[in-house]
């Protein structure tokens, strides 16, 4: 059963609406909406609430939704390629400072390979930030349409 079913069914038995519970977990009646629609998941925070109020656990969410258990396990392959050492921004860094010392040798201007050195060093250091912000941005940009 999809964490969703689950969700809806458990706020049902306490006899409760969506806005009841919304109040209780601290967000919109539309998170609830989504979350009992299996459009999104609840964050953690937010499923231990409702673990609380439906007297239930998160464990016990997670058993029973085989979709939300590949969607932790993809989770997981992820942070092990996290552990890669030379991931593509360190080749986009070295990439970028090596453009900007042959355009300095070209122009002659010592400010562009200041820059773009800097500009170089910052994506190899926080690649898989930048990475993450992104894919956070179009996740929110989903979640609102």
């Amino acid at each position: 059963m999809r964490l969703g079913n689950q969700l809806e069914k458990l706020r049902e038995e306490q006899k409760m609406s969506q806005e009841e519970a919304a109040k209780q977990v601290g967000v919109s009646v539309q998170h609830i909406h989504k979350w009992e629609n299996n459009q999104s998941y609840p964050e953690i925070q937010h499923l231990l609430k409702l673990g609380d109020i439906y007297r239930t656990t998160i464990d016990e969410f997670i058993k029973k939704d085989a979709a939300l258990q590949n969607k932790i396990n993809i989770s997981e392959e992820e942070k092990e390629d996290d552990d890669e050492l030379l991931h593509p921004g360190f080749y986009i860094g070295i990439g970028i400072m090596f453009l900007g010392t042959f355009l300095s040798l070209i122009i002659g201007n010592l400010t562009i390979t200041m820059v773009t050195n800097i500009a170089g060093m910052l994506i190899i250091c926080f690649y898989k930030e930048i990475l993450k912000l992104l894919k956070d941005i179009k996740k929110d940009f989903y979640e609102q349409g």
